[in-house]
C-alpha cells in the first residue's frame, strides 16, 4: 500500500506466490549502535557487527591507518563511505584503487584490503559466506536456527567485464518517479533513499510487504520509528504483536517477510535511511532508470 507520490506505487504487483502462505514468523532485529558497546574498540577505531539472514553490516567509526584485510573472501563485497573527508586505498584482483568519501565501492572476491587514509565511518557489507565476521555480530545467535521464508541465497551473475573495483557516487540529484539512488553488485542492493528534512508527513506512510526477502534499513542521520505487523493465521501461537520501534542513527532494523512494515524519519533534522537487500531485489530491477549501474550489473535473466 503506497501513497500516490511514492515511487514505489508504480511496481508491478508481484505474481501469484507459487508456495503455500508462510504459517512460521521470525522477529525484526534492531541493532541500535549509538546505544551499544563496539564489538571491535582498538587503535583501528571502533566496530559494531550485525547481521540479517544473508549479510553482514560492519558500522565501522574509522582511525587513520585503519586496516580492513580479507584474504580470501568467498564472494563480492561492498564499501559504503558517507563522510566526504573520509578516504581509504583499495587493493584487490590485482588493481590499486584511491577511494574519497561519499562513494559506494564494490570490491572483488578474493583477497583484498582496504587502508583508511583518512578517518570517518565506513559501512562494509557482506554476505555470511564471511563466516568471521558472522561471528562477531551482536545478534549472530537470532539466527542459530535460519528464519522462516527467505529461500537459499543465490547471488546474481558476476559484472559484465569481470570483478573489479567499482565506485559510484552517493549523493545523486533526486529525480521524479525514481525511487532514491538505487546500485546492485553481485551479491547486494543498495538504495541511497533521499534525504528527509523534518518528520515523514503520518498520512502519507507506506505500509507494504515483502514474501521472500529481508529489509535492512540503515539509519544514518536521523531518527526513525519503525512500525511492524505480522499475518495472523489459524494457529494463535504463531501470533506476534506488533512492534513500534525508535530508532536513532546509527541503526539498522532487520525486517522480515512477509510483516507489513513502514517507517517514518521523526527527526527535525536531516533524516537519512540506506536500504540494503541481499540479494539484489527483481522488482526494483525490472524499474527502468532505478539501478543507475544497471549496465555493469546484468540480472539473472539476461543473456
Amino acid at each position: 500500500m503506497f501513497d500516490s507520490s511514492d515511487p514505489r506505487a508504480t511496481l508491478a504487483p508481484a505474481s501469484a506466490a507459487s508456495s503455500p502462505a508462510a504459517t512460521t514468523f521470525a522477529a525484526a532485529e534492531y541493532g541500535r549502535f549509538y546505544d551499544s558497546l563496539p564489538q571491535d574498540d582498538d587503535a583501528q577505531g571502533r566496530s559494531w557487527y550485525f547481521r540479517g539472514q544473508n549479510f553482514i553490516v560492519h558500522y565501522m567509526e574509522a582511525a587513520t591507518g585503519a586496516q580492513l584485510v580479507r584474504e580470501d573472501q568467498a564472494d563480492e563485497y561492498a564499501i559504503l563511505m558517507p563522510d566526504a573527508a573520509s578516504a581509504v586505498a583499495i587493493e584487490a584482483n590485482g588493481e590499486s584503487r584511491a577511494v574519497s568519501g561519499g562513494q559506494l565501492a564494490f570490491i572483488p572476491p578474493g583477497a583484498s584490503r582496504v587502508s583508511v587514509t583518512a578517518p570517518g565511518r565506513i559501512i562494509r557489507l557482506l554476505t555470511v559466506r564471511a563466516q568471521d565476521l558472522a561471528a562477531k555480530c551482536s545478534n549472530a545467535g537470532a539466527y542459530d536456527t535460519p528464519h522462516p521464508n527467505i529461500p537459499p541465497f543465490q547471488p546474481w551473475p558476476a559484472p559484465r567485464g569481470g570483478y573489479a573495483i567499482r565506485t559510484y557516487p552517493l549523493s545523486v540529484p533526486p529525480e521524479p518517479g525514481r525511487f532514491g539512488a538505487i546500485y546492485r553488485c553481485s551479491t547486494l542492493m543498495i538504495n541511497m533513499l533521499d534525504l528527509f528534512e523534518g518528520p515523514r508527513d503520518a498520512t502519507k506512510l507506506s505500509p507494504h510487504h515483502h514474501d521472500d526477502f529481508e529489509q535492512c534499513s540503515l539509519a544514518l542521520k536521523g531518527s526513525f520509528m519503525h512500525y511492524i505487523r505480522w499475518p495472523w493465521t489459524t494457529n494463535l501461537h504463531a501470533w506476534r504483536d506488533d512492534d513500534k520501534e525508535y530508532c536513532a542513527s546509527p541503526s539498522v532494523a532487520v525486517i522480515p517477510p512477509p510483516a507489513i512494515h513502514t517507517s517514518r524519519a521523526v527527526g527535525d533534522g536531516t533524516n537519512q535511511l540506506v536500504d540494503i537487500f541481499c540479494p539484489p531485489r527483481v522488482d526494483f530491477s525490472l524499474k527502468p532508470g532505478w539501478v543507475l549501474n544497471a549496465d555493469d550489473y546484468p540480472m539473472p535473466s539476461d543473456d
